[in-house]
C-alpha cells in the first residue's frame, strides 16, 4: 500500500470535515455522496451498521439506535450538568455506564451497551475507510481536533478512540487552534518583529468559542481563550422548534414534544428555516405529517427569530471579555476579529460581534473547513515524509496542575508544576531524595476551577528502580515532567544522579589582557621580544569539580485516565468483529442485489436478444427457474446468507450463461463480418483513390507535355 498520508479531522459534534496534507496542499476529502463534511452520527440496525451518510439517511426510522452528539456525549460524566443537557437532545438511550455517558441501543438482536469512547471510535473509523477510498492512500497517522474546553480526561479518551480505530494520534489539538495554525501558516503579510492580535471567533453546532492568538511570521501563541458550552446552533434550532411546538399545538392540536420522531421532524426543519433566515428575511415552514397524518405549515420571519433567541445573544460578549482578560489585552488591541464555524452566518450573532470589538468582522478562512485544515497541516509537522514551512506554536493551559508525592526527607510534598494561563507544550524537572520506590501524582490545583462533575485527578505514576549509590543515605532522581503537545501530563524520564569528581582544566584569566597587548604592540617587536616567546610556556592547571551524572534510568508505570492495555484490546477486537460484520452484510446485499438484478435481466433477455439463441423447452424451463428464483428470493431468500445467493445465481447462469454464450457467439460472428466488409469497403476506396491519383497524374504528365511542346513550337525563329 502506498505510504501513509497526513490524515486532520475536525471532530464537529453535527458533523465532521476530513483534510489530507499532500505534496501540493491540503486537500478536503469528500465522503461517499460526494459531500465535503460528513454526519457525525452512528446508527444500529438489525445485522450491522450505518455510520455518517448511512446512517443519517436511516435517522428517522431509527431514531432509538442512531447516536448523534459524539463530540458532546465523549466521556461525558454523569454528575456534570452537561449531561442533563444532552438527554434534552438524546433521542436514544442515554445511560450511566461505570459513571459516564454510554448509549443503550438495540444492534443484531440484543440489548448492547456502547461507552462514548467506543462510538466515537467507530466513526473515526469510517472516516478513515472513506479517506483511504477517495485518496487511494493508506492513512495511519490523525491529528484530530476537540473542543478547548475538553479535560485531560476528555483529551484521553480521544487519543483513545483514535487507537481502536486503528489510527496513531501523533496531535490531539483544539480546534480554534488549529484554525489559528492554518491562518498563521498561510497568511502572506504577516509582521515579523512585533505580533498581531487575532480574535478568532468559533461558533458551531453546539459551542462558542473565543480565543486570542499573538501572530508572527513563523510563529503563533494562543494567550487567551474562552468559551460557552451551551451556546451554538442547535441552541438556535430548539428555540425555533419550541416556538413552532406551542403554534402547532394551538393550530393543529397536536402535541410534537409527546412524540420523539415528531420532534425531530422539527428540529430538522428548523435546522433549515435557520439557514434560509440567514440569507432572507423570512422563510416558510413545511412539515408533511408531522404527527396523525398532519401537514403543518408556518412562517418565520428573521426579526421573529431574533426576538426569540434573544437571551442567547445576551451571551455573546462573556467569552469575548474572558479571553481578553486572560490575554491581558484590551478591545482596541485587537487587530482583527476571524470567523468560523457555521453559526456565525447567523445575520444577529455577526452585526452583534461586529458591536462588541467596535470592528468589521473578517472571513479570511473557510467557516466550515478551517479547522480541519489547519489539523491536517499540524498532521504533516509531525510526518517524516513530508516537507512543510517552518512553524511554531503553543497553545494555553486551562487549569493548573500540580504534582504531589510522599514527603520524606524533602522540605515539601508538591508542587504546582504547570499554572493557568501558562503556554504548553512545556517541559520541567523535579529533583527528589528517595531512598525507596515511590509514586507522583498529578492533579488539578484548584477543584473549584473544574466543570461540576470532572475528577480532580490527572494520573499516577509508579516510579520503580531506586538504588542508593554506595556512601549515600538517598538517591538523587530527576524527574522530567511534561504537558506535551496534545496537552496531556506526563512523565518522559526518570533517572537516578550522582555526584562524581572530574578534572577541569583552568584558564588563567591574563590571557585575555595578553591578547589586548598583544594587539597594541602589533608590528613593533624586537628582537627581545622574539627571545621572550621563546621562552617554555607554563605547566597546564587543573582543577577537581564535582558534577551530577546520569547513571541509572528508572521505570515509570503510568496509571490514569488512558484506557489500560487490556480494555483497549478488548475493545480493539470488538471494533475488528463489527467492522467485519459490516463488510459481510454489505457483500451479502450486494449478491442478493446481483441475483435479483440477474433473474430480471435474464428474462426480459429471453423474449428479445435470446430468443433465437434457445430452443423453447430450454426457455420454458429456464422461465421456470427463474420464476422458482424470484418467489424464493422475496420468501425464503429474503434474508440468508452470502452463500445461499451465491449459490442460487450460480445455478441460474449454468444454464443462462449458455444461451448467453451462444448470443455472444453469433455477435463475433456478425462483428467479424461487418469488420471484414469494412476492410473490403476501404480497401476499394483506396484502390479506387490511388487509380484517381494515378489518373490525375496521367492527365497532369499529358498536359505539362503538351505546353512544353507549344513552347518549343514558339520558340523557332525562321532564316531569311
Amino acid at each position: 500500500m502506498p505510504a501513509s498520508i497526513p490524515f486532520g479531522v475536525d471532530l464537529g459534534n453535527n458533523s465532521s470535515v476530513i483534510a489530507v496534507a499532500r505534496n501540493r496542499g491540503i486537500d478536503i476529502v469528500v465522503n461517499e455522496v460526494s459531500s465535503r463534511s460528513t454526519p457525525s452520527v452512528v446508527g444500529f440496525g438489525r445485522k450491522n451498521r450505518a455510520i455518517g451518510e448511512s446512517g443519517e439517511n436511516q435517522r428517522n426510522s431509527n431514531l432509538k439506535n442512531t447516536i448523534a452528539n459524539l463530540k458532546r456525549l465523549l466521556s461525558l460524566s454523569t454528575k456534570s450538568p452537561d449531561y442533563d443537557v444532552e438527554k434534552k437532545y438524546a433521542t436514544y438511550n442515554l445511560v450511566d455506564k461505570d459513571g459516564f455517558a454510554a448509549a443503550k441501543v438495540r444492534f443484531q438482536g440484543k440489548e448492547k451497551e456502547f461507552t462514548s469512547t467506543e462510538l466515537v471510535a467507530m466513526y473515526l473509523n469510517k472516516l478513515r475507510a472513506v479517506t483511504e477510498k477517495e485518496t487511494e492512500a493508506h492513512v495511519s497517522d490523525i491529528c484530530l481536533a476537540v473542543p478547548v474546553w475538553y479535560t485531560e480526561q476528555q483529551r484521553r479518551a480521544a487519543a483513545d478512540a483514535c487507537l481502536i480505530a486503528n489510527l496513531n494520534p501523533v496531535r490531539i489539538v483544539n480546534d480554534v487552534t488549529a484554525a489559528a495554525v492554518g491562518y498563521s501558516v498561510f497568511k502572506t503579510n504577516l509582521p515579523e518583529d512585533k505580533s498581531k492580535n487575532v480574535a478568532f471567533i468559533d461558533i458551531g453546532h453546539s459551542s462558542y468559542t473565543c480565543s486570542i492568538a499573538a501572530i508572527k511570521k513563523g510563529e503563533m501563541k494562543i494567550i487567551g481563550t474562552a468559551f460557552d458550552k451551551n451556546f451554538g446552533g442547535r441552541d438556535f434550532d430548539r428555540a425555533i422548534t419550541e416556538h413552532l411546538a406551542d403554534e402547532f399545538k394551538g393550530k393543529y392540536h397536536i402535541d410534537i414534544r409527546s412524540n420523539a420522531k415528531a420532534y425531530s421532524r422539527v428540529m430538522r426543519a428548523s435546522e433549515k428555516v435557520k439557514k434560509i433566515l440567514s440569507a432572507n428575511t423570512s422563510a416558510p415552514v413545511n412539515i408533511e405529517s408531522v404527527m396523525n397524518d398532519i401537514d403543518a405549515q408556518s412562517t418565520l420571519s428573521r426579526e421573529e427569530l431574533e426576538e426569540l433567541v434573544k437571551p442567547l445573544l445576551e451571551r455573546v460578549d462573556a467569552p469575548v471579555k474572558e479571553a481578553l482578560e486572560i490575554a491581558g489585552l484590551k478591545i482596541e488591541d485587537i487587530d482583527s476579529i476571524e470567523l468560523i464555524g457555521g453559526c456565525t452566518r447567523v445575520p444577529a450573532l455577526k452585526t452583534k460581534l461586529a458591536e462588541i470589538f467596535g470592528k468589521a468582522l473578517s472571513f479570511t478562512l473557510n467557516q466550515d473547513e478551517a479547522v480541519a485544515k489547519g489539523a491536517a497541516f499540524i498532521c504533516a509537522m509531525h510526518s517524516p515524509t513530508m516537507r512543510v514551512k517552518p512553524f511554531k506554536f503553543e497553545d494555553i493551559n486551562r487549569y493548573s496542575v500540580t504534582y504531589s508525592w510522599d514527603k520524606g526527607d524533602e522540605d515539601t510534598d508538591h508542587l504546582e508544576v504547570f499554572p493557568k494561563g501558562g503556554a504548553y507544550p512545556s517541559t520541567k524537572m523535579i529533583t527528589l531524595y528517595r531512598s525507596a520506590d515511590f509514586e507522583i501524582n498529578a492533579k488539578y490545583t484548584n477543584a473549584e476551577d473544574l466543570p461540576e462533575g470532572v475528577s480532580q485527578d490527572v494520573a499516577t505514576w509508579k516510579i520503580t528502580g531506586v538504588e542508593i549509590p554506595e556512601g549515600e543515605d538517598s538517591a538523587i532522581c530527576k524527574i522530567k515532567v511534561r504537558q506535551d503537545p496534545s496537552g496531556f501530563y506526563t512523565i518522559q524520564a526518570a533517572y537516578i544522579v550522582h555526584e562524581k569528581e572530574f578534572k577541569e582544566l583552568v584558564e588563567k584569566p591574563e590571557e585575555d589582557d595578553k591578547k589586548e597587548d598583544d594587539k597594541k604592540d602589533d608590528g613593533k617587536k624586537g628582537d627581545d621580544d622574539k627571545e621572550g616567546d621563546e621562552k617554555e610556556e607554563a605547566e597546564p592547571e587543573y582543577r577537581i569539580v564535582k558534577k551530577l551524572v546520569k547513571v541509572k534510568d528508572l521505570d515509570v508505570e503510568y496509571s490514569g485516565h488512558a484506557l489500560s492495555k487490556d480494555a483497549l484490546q478488548e475493545s480493539l477486537d470488538q471494533e475488528f468483529k463489527m467492522v467485519a460484520d459490516d463488510k459481510l452484510v454489505a457483500e451479502t446485499e450486494d449478491k442478493k442485489n446481483a441475483l435479483e438484478e440477474y433473474i430480471y435481466e435474464l428474462r426480459a433477455k429471453l423474449d428479445e436478444e435470446y430468443k433465437d439463441f434457445a430452443s423453447d423447452s430450454e426457455k420454458e424451463a429456464l422461465k421456470k427457474k427463474l420464476s422458482d428464483a424470484e418467489n424464493w428470493l422475496y420468501e425464503d431468500g429474503y434474508d440468508t446468507i452470502k452463500a445461499k445467493y451465491i449459490a442460487k445465481y450460480e445455478e441460474l447462469a449454468s444454464t443462462g450463461n449458455l444461451i448467453k454464450a451462444r448470443y455472444q457467439q453469433k455477435q463475433e460472428e456478425l462483428r467479424q463480418k461487418l469488420q471484414a466488409k469494412k476492410e473490403r469497403r476501404a480497401q476499394k476506396a483506396m484502390a479506387e483513390q490511388l487509380a484517381r491519383q494515378a489518373e490525375a497524374a496521367k492527365k497532369a504528365e499529358a498536359k505539362k507535355a503538351k505546353k512544353d511542346a507549344k513552347k518549343d513550337s514558339d520558340g523557332d525563329v525562321p532564316m531569311n
